[in-house]
């Protein structure tokens, strides 16, 4: 038989005023987790000039590496997150005449929210110097592009017309000129992930057999060689940053993760909570 729970007219609980999210608590833990990053990823960039060494057979090896760069981020997340997810739970206001299954899903809340600001203020801070550092790079790619030919959308129709069927010789035409053709020529063949064309592909043997001297076959011969690592390295590098990107979602998520567990143990320490609810649930159990 189930009894019926009367509720009076004047017993209902009015809802508290106190406001559901601590935005000081949140911002706090948030900036807090974004400083434990930038400290522990200056750390791993120390740790990982230390054990990378140009030298064949010093160091550790590319596949090495990559894992542990993947791994080390996560525990990155897992600590920092951990570590503003808890001040975020824990600094927060207190709550009276909340239910303790919506102080719960706050406190898991505030932890979530603080990861969310953090990953955004990361991101922005990171965004600045790896803009400016991109910039500069690219500023300098292009003087030194622009010092060799002045390059533009219709340069490389342009070279195709005035192609000629018997190339000139290093020392008999322009060095530069021949060097700037073919950069051209590489780099809008490879921007889309192709290659080079029969006809391209003939032309740069010509170019370069008449450029070093060596036969026509040994020009073929050099070109597919060259052809053949350049698409692999691209291919080395989309692999790689792919193989990143994967680590890094598995990091954002694991630390949203975190800081919202480690919000809840925040939230109820502060509120005494913590430790009597398992009991509770354990003694229910029995």
């Amino acid at each position: 038989m189930i009894d019926a729970v009367v509720i009076q007219p004047g017993s209902e609980t009015a809802e508290p005023s106190v406001a559901g999210v601590s935005w000081a608590a949140v911002t706090a833990g948030a900036v807090v987790s974004c400083a434990l990053t930038f400290v522990l990823l200056a750390f791993g960039i120390g740790l990982g000039l230390s054990v990378v060494s140009p030298w064949a057979g010093s160091g550790v090896s590319a596949t090495t590496f990559k894992i542990g760069t993947g791994l080390y981020l996560i525990v990155i997340a897992m600590l920092s997150s951990s570590i503003g997810g808890y001040l975020a739970g824990r600094l927060r206001t207190g709550w009276v005449g909340v239910h303790s299954d919506e102080v719960y899903f706050r406190d898991t809340a505030h932890g979530f929210i603080a990861w969310a600001l953090a990953s955004v203020l990361g991101a922005v801070l990171l965004a600045s110097p790896a803009g400016s550092l991109i910039s500069g790079g690219a500023s300098g790619a292009t003087q030194g592009a622009a010092a060799a030919s002045r390059s533009g959308p219709m340069d490389g129709y342009v070279d195709t017309l005035l192609r000629s069927d018997t190339p000139a010789s290093q020392n008999g035409g322009n060095a530069s000129e021949s060097r700037g053709e073919m950069l051209r020529l590489f780099t809008s063949s490879f921007r889309n992930g192709g290659e080079l064309k029969p006809g391209d592909r003939e032309y740069v043997s010509k170019v370069v057999a008449a450029r070093t001297g060596l036969s026509q076959a040994d020009a073929d011969k050099r070109v597919n060689e060259v052809v053949t690592q350049a698409k692999a390295d691209l291919d080395a590098t989309r692999k790689a940053t792919a193989q990143l990107a994967f680590w890094l979602t598995a990091s954002l998520l694991i630390g949203a993760f975190c800081a919202s567990l480690a919000a809840t143990e925040g939230g109820g320490l502060r509120d005494g909570t913590w430790g009597s609810k398992t009991r509770l649930s354990t003694a229910r159990r029995q």
